[in-house]
């Protein structure tokens, strides 16, 4: 079903990263509108609704009034400009969310032709671990992965052993 392609190597690791923490008897919450990502979790057995496209930085509501249980954010943080006010409108106690990493020789990415598809963090590990501490989470696993290119040049040789994507499994911290 995946191939070693991007995106379908990030898919992978996701799933199989999600399938260790996650059942599919768990309803899921999604972040960010229906995608193909999404639509692979669905094929899998899993149960999951997206966010309808609401600007999240502006409207958590449909996070707030989620029965879900879990909420998933797939390459999602990067894009907003407050995921700490995201992070704590999250009602359920487990989150399993994955970032791009930053990479200290690679800007970050922008979009030049959608003004909403840009990077407004790309973070290092330990700072998003940062966050979602600062923001009522304890992270129980994670896990980074590389995404090589078939280009040439320095960048791509880098992309072979840098890891570039970067994802946890977090609960909750009860108060």
């Amino acid at each position: 079903m995946y191939e070693k392609t991007f995106p379908n190597k990030r898919f992978k690791h996701t799933v199989e990263f999600l399938k260790t923490y996650v059942d599919t008897s768990e309803s899921i919450l999604d972040l960010g509108v229906e995608n193909p990502l999404s639509e692979i979790l669905k094929s899998d057995g899993y149960s999951v609704a997206n966010t309808s496209g609401t600007d999240l930085d502006l409207n958590t509501s449909e996070i707030e009034n989620s029965n879900a249980d879990v909420i998933t954010a797939f390459e999602i943080f990067e894009h907003l400009l407050s995921p700490f006010t995201v992070l704590q409108s999250i009602k359920t106690n487990k989150l399993v969310a994955s970032i791009p990493l930053k990479l200290w020789f690679s800007p970050a990415y922008r979009s030049k032709i959608d003004m909403r598809d840009r990077h407004y963090h790309e973070f290092e590990d330990w700072q998003f671990d940062w966050l979602l501490e600062k923001a009522g989470w304890k992270i129980i696993a994670s896990k980074k992965w590389t995404n090589p290119t078939k280009k040439i040049g320095i960048r791509p040789i880098l992309r072979c052993f840098t890891p570039r994507y970067y994802i946890v499994y977090a609960e909750r911290i009860s108060e």
